[in-house]
């Protein structure tokens, strides 16, 4: 019977193994989180279930965006040592995600967007069909971008 485990979920628990084997402490626990944190996501919901990779990279970037949360707060409080920590985490977890998107590149997946929306409706979307682009404009991004700038680049598109 073939391994049925996502590619990505195997490349975390081989890279737990790895940093056990190096004694890295900090990738250690961090990897521990992530794999935690897709656990939770699988058993969530009315029944467990494996995640896809896509699945497995939207719990990375919600998990690398709440160290970084985590570090702004903690660099306002002073507590520089735990805002470093936070970064380093962030930084380990950001190694698995697909690489951002350019601005420029964005403003092409906005452009890309209104295009299909456009093909759809027969005519240019204005700001009203605005949930049509950006649920085009967010499949187009595939997590390469968070929500929120993918939201801002169609707004000034429109």
């Amino acid at each position: 019977m073939a391994d049925s485990t996502p590619a990505l979920k195997s490349t975390l628990r081989a890279d737990l193994t790895a940093a056990m084997k190096d004694k890295d402490a900090l990738r250690l626990a961090t990897l521990r989180m992530i794999l935690a944190a897709v656990q939770t996501e699988e058993v969530s919901g009315k029944e467990a279930r494996e995640l896809t990779d896509d699945e497995v990279l939207k719990v990375l970037a919600k998990e690398s965006k709440k160290r970084g949360e985590a570090a702004e707060v903690y660099t306002e409080a002073g507590r520089g040592e735990l805002a470093a920590k936070e970064r380093a985490e962030a930084q380990i977890i950001d190694a698995y995600l697909p690489t951002p998107l350019t601005d420029a590149e964005l403003a092409d997946v906005a452009d890309t967007a209104i295009a299909q929306v456009a093909e759809e409706l027969g005519e240019r979307p204005g700001p009203r069909q605005m949930g049509q682009v950006m649920k085009a404009a967010t499949a187009l991004a595939a997590g390469k971008a968070d929500g929120s700038r993918v939201s801002k680049a169609v707004k000034d598109r429109l």
